[in-house]
């Protein structure tokens, strides 16, 4: 795709994840990475009306290019294609399941969500809980650097998930597949429940390595 074809791209998948109810107001940012930096979405914009003319055009060493400003999150994004040079965008959201999954307070920060499905285990992989920073807080990048040289996918502690893919599409698929995983996670919750097998998830892994 040419840079028109992207920008158009973050529009109409922004208007679809608002539309789905993946996020609200002016919450949550995506991002693609170009040959010479990247497109992120602007500061304060609704991701159900963006305009792909606005959408912020940044260096690789994230500074402006031209556009709107961008979200005072968009080192979340710098951090992670920084980590991972395979990835090609980052999708964050505040999905209502991902945030409420985030707050509990007997998960496995190490690995939040257990494998339900094998969608799961293919397209997310492990899941690690990034401690709670305020929103652009810069310190976030560095947490976020940790974990993402190791994970795709991060969910941040009281706030929401950030999953990188190797296209946008695999970042969209990849953190719906996050959300419902979660909505699932819920509904079980106290239930007993048999969840894969070790054997299972190595087997999955092995022949479906999640895109980053």
């Amino acid at each position: 795709m040419n840079e028109g074809q992207i920008r158009q791209a973050i529009c109409d998948t922004g208007r679809s994840i608002h539309g789905r109810g993946l996020t609200h107001g002016a919450t949550g940012n995506i991002s693609v990475r170009l040959d010479d930096g990247w497109l992120l979405t602007p500061t304060g914009s609704n991701l159900g009306s963006l305009d792909p003319d606005r959408l912020s055009r940044l260096d690789d060493k994230g500074e402006l290019v031209s556009g709107d400003a961008p979200t005072k999150e968009s080192f979340l994004h710098l951090a992670v294609y920084d980590e991972r040079p395979g990835s090609g965008a980052v999708v964050h959201l505040h999905a209502t399941h991902s945030v409420a999954v985030s707050v509990l307070a007997d998960v496995d920060p190490a690995d939040v969500l257990p494998p339900i499905t094998a969608y799961y285990v293919m397209r997310v992989g492990k899941l690690p809980l990034v401690p709670f920073y305020r929103p652009g807080d810069p310190a976030l990048a560095q947490a976020i650097r940790d974990y993402a040289a190791g994970h795709h996918a991060m969910l941040l502690a009281n706030h929401g998930p950030v999953v990188a893919g190797s296209s946008l599409a695999a970042a969209l698929d990849a953190a719906e597949e996050l959300e419902e995983t979660a909505r699932l996670f819920l509904l079980l919750h106290g239930r007993p429940t048999r969840y894969l097998t070790p054997e299972q998830v190595a087997d999955l892994r092995r022949a479906f390595p999640p895109d980053s």
